[in-house]
């Protein structure tokens, strides 16, 4: 159909936004940290699309509950300080956040140094690290406090905690948490992304003829602006991930399922 290869052509960008950053550096040294950091996420999206990083697919787990890992951890700093994230945040190399290969985005896990018995506590945020035997990519901060800069990497325990409930008033780390249920929340389903925003509201436009609640979604980071162009609205990731389904079947060969 012509109005199906229209669709075709427009789709663009997709894979421009994504925030998976292999993570291969983990040796820049920063000369301070601030003493005083807000740990608080202004937003935990609950999930992510399954990925590709050097032809291994990698598909983020529905929930944190019961998890348990044993491996290495390493840290990434200065090289990726105010990138883009998997979850769209900023990376702050001085909070106290994480990137690991498929826990749900926006869970908080505890990271035990096996080798000086030292613990903290990190929020998940990012996607990695991608090298062979690592398990777990902590903020500059993060590698600070859990003795992990001299040497690079060390044996940890990570253990999964759930979402934050609340929060201390001094230091305002999370003080309590709760499991989460990440197939339920607000969820949509991205067909395409534009760089410039005519393109995207005419996009929209020819979608909402066929489609109800198309609509537009603006996301910036340091290359700009992107307009993601939006189909549907869903309360059950399920739903979203079947709708997904009937769109690639329809010639939408790169819809994908998002949390809004």
């Amino acid at each position: 159909m012509k109005f199906r290869s229209q669709i075709q052509i427009l789709i663009l960008f997709l894979f421009v936004i994504s925030g998976c950053s292999t993570h291969l550096d983990t040796t820049y040294d920063p000369v301070h940290i601030p003493s005083s950091k807000s740990t608080i996420p202004k937003k935990n999206p609950a999930t992510q699309k399954p990925y590709k990083i050097n032809g291994v697919k990698y598909t983020p787990l529905a929930s944190a509950t019961g998890f348990v890992q044993t491996g290495l951890a390493s840290w990434y700093g200065k090289k990726f300080h105010g990138r883009k994230t998997a979850n769209g945040e900023i990376y702050d190399m001085y909070a106290m956040t994480a990137a690991h290969k498929t826990l749900p985005l926006g869970t908080w896990v505890s990271v035990h140094n096996l080798e000086n018995n030292k613990k903290i506590v990190v929020r998940i945020n990012d996607r990695g690290p991608f090298v062979y035997g690592r398990i777990i990519d902590l903020s500059y901060t993060g590698a600070k406090k859990l003795g992990v800069l001299g040497p690079g990497t060390a044996k940890v325990k990570v253990t999964a905690l759930g979402r934050a409930t609340s929060y201390s008033e001094k230091t305002k780390n999370p003080i309590a948490f709760t499991a989460v249920d990440y197939w339920k929340g607000n969820f949509t389903v991205q067909v395409g992304a534009f760089q410039v925003k005519a393109n995207a509201d005419n996009y929209r436009y020819k979608l909402s003829r066929n489609y109800q609640n198309a609509h537009i979604k603006p996301f910036e980071d340091y290359r700009g602006t992107f307009y993601r162009v939006r189909i549907g609205r869903f309360t059950n990731l399920k739903d979203a991930e079947r709708f997904s389904d009937k769109l690639m079947e329809q010639d939408f060969s790169q819809a994908f399922a998002v949390a809004e």
